[in-house]
């Protein structure tokens, strides 16, 4: 659908400048929105941060405690005609003090011709379908032969980033999985085998795991002070590591140390650094994410070297997901219309 007719339909269904959509988070997942069609989302908001299409300044965002933040996250994709902002909050001490998900976000999608909202709807759903789908694609760019693959964390975002790999590495034969909540890695393995072509591996610890793995991955925490879980002794010549954690998970070291450092967008890394994420420094960038998609950059060049990918989320991908699923829910008549 181009960008006029996408625009039709929606005026159609919504006043647009007299009414928004609201969509909560059981409307979001209901809306129909697809691995396939999340991989291609993603791949094209990267493309375009990759060509240097987009217009998305640093987060920026308050910290009411010290390990927690809010982050407010705006972007405009010309190529999608996606233009909007999340608002995300991390509390990483949710799950255990109030049982709720340590992430919590709202995503509005605006009209890029009138400026006026056109959807508000739960962030938490499409931020943990896009930054799987990122992984799985800096994965089959810097790493397409893998065989193996580990993932440090097992909530929401180790699961999908179990369903997301075995669609893009396409020689995957295991994936080993490790979280100090021991249900957890029990929880993800019973609800993935059945579903996955691949051996799922419950691992022993952060070394063993770190150590039978050509590509890494982790979702935890994201703190100012990392850490470093898994040692630079353990990690070797030829792996790839994507944390979407920052450099909390590892040692520092590691990611000094790698042949190329290379990140989703150097402007919010060393927006980052600044804040004091980065305490040992930045490592010098190589070149970001969406340049080695998009072709102008080169990833790996080869099989020795250490890579590290840090993908920490971009708002160029949330938009244009976001735009995906208003105009599924438009057409199943999802959400509920909102006066403005």
């Amino acid at each position: 659908m181009d960008h006029d007719k996408e625009l039709e339909m929606i005026a159609d269904n919504l006043k647009i400048g007299k009414e928004m959509l609201h969509l909560s988070t059981e409307e979001v997942k209901n809306a129909g929105l697809t691995l396939d069609d999340t991989l291609a989302l993603t791949r094209n908001a990267l493309l375009a941060h990759g060509n240097k299409e987009f217009e998305m300044p640093p987060k920026f965002g308050v910290h009411p405690f010290q390990v927690n933040f809010f982050h407010a996250m705006p972007a405009y994709v010309p190529p999608t005609n996606a233009v909007g902002i999340k608002w995300i909050a991390s509390y990483p001490e949710n799950p255990t003090n109030y049982k709720l998900p340590q992430v919590a976000g709202l995503l509005i999608i605006n009209d890029p011709y009138t400026g006026s909202p056109l959807a508000i709807m739960d962030a938490n759903y499409i931020t943990a379908m896009r930054t799987p789908a990122v992984t799985a694609l800096a994965a089959a760019a810097l790493h397409p032969d893998a065989e193996t693959f580990g993932m440090f964390g097992c909530g929401v975002q180790g699961l999908e980033h179990c369903r997301f790999v075995t669609k893009t590495l396409k020689k995957l034969k295991k994936i080993f999985v490790y979280d100090k909540n021991r249900q957890a890695m029990d929880d993800l393995i019973n609800i993935m085998q059945p579903e996955l072509p691949v051996e799922i591996v419950r691992g022993e610890d952060p070394e063993s795991v770190t150590k039978n793995c050509q590509v890494l991955s982790s979702a935890t925490v994201i703190l100012k002070k990392p850490l470093a879980a898994v040692k630079n002794s353990w990690v070797s010549s030829g792996q790839t590591i994507i944390p979407c954690d920052l450099n909390t998970f590892w040692d520092p070291a590691i990611s000094h140390r790698a042949d190329k450092y290379i990140v989703d967008s150097a402007a919010d890394h060393r927006h980052l650094a600044e804040a004091g994420y980065f305490p040992d420094s930045l490592p010098e960038i190589a070149c970001e994410t969406g340049e080695v998609i998009a072709g102008k950059a080169r990833g790996r060049e080869n099989n020795d070297q250490l890579i590290v990918c840090s993908n920490i989320g971009m708002a160029v991908c949330d938009v244009v997901v976001g735009k995906k699923v208003l105009l599924l829910a438009i057409k199943k008549g999802l959400g509920r219309k909102i006066p403005l």
